[in-house]
C-alpha cells in the first residue's frame, strides 16, 4: 500500500492522540424534536467533535459523509480554501484517523472532493 509522506507527516500523525476530549454540551434552547430520538447537531471544532464522539460511538457508524475544503486556491466568505498542500494534508489526516475508527467494519466513508486533492485523500483514506 502506497504511503504518503509531506513535510510535517511525524507531527500530523500524533495530531489525532493529542486533541483532548471534551464533554458535548446539551444546550436546551437550541433543542428541537424528540430527546430520545439519538439526533444531534455539534456546533464547534470537527476535530474536538469527533474525540468526543468516540467513547460513546467507535467502530458503531455505518455511513459517514464528508465535505471537505478542496484547496482550489480561491477564498469564500466563510473560509479560505487556498491552503498550502501540507497544511491541507496536516488537517485531513486527523479528521480521517478518527473517522476510521468510528466506522463499524461493515461501514463506508463518502468524500466528496474535486481533482486538487482527491488522489491524495485516497492515499490517506486507503492508510487510516
Amino acid at each position: 500500500m502506497p504511503i504518503l509522506n509531506w513535510l510535517t507527516r511525524n507531527e500530523d500523525i500524533r495530531t489525532a492522540q493529542k486533541v483532548p476530549y471534551r464533554l458535548l454540551e446539551e444546550v436546551p434552547a437550541l433543542s428541537s424534536g424528540d430527546k430520545d430520538s439519538g439526533n444531534m447537531l455539534i456546533q464547534g471544532d470537527n476535530l474536538e467533535a469527533l474525540k468526543a464522539l468516540l467513547p460513546f460511538y467507535a467502530g458503531q457508524v455505518k455511513c459517514i459523509y464528508i465535505d471537505p475544503p478542496y484547496n482550489t486556491g480561491q477564498a469564500f466568505d466563510h473560509y479560505d480554501d487556498n491552503l498550502e498542500h501540507t497544511i491541507w494534508l496536516s488537517t485531513i489526516f486527523p479528521r480521517m484517523e478518527m473517522l476510521r475508527e468510528l466506522l463499524s467494519e461493515d461501514g463506508v466513508i463518502f468524500c466528496q472532493l474535486n481533482d486538487d486533492e482527491c488522489a491524495y485523500a485516497k492515499v490517506l483514506m486507503d492508510e487510516a
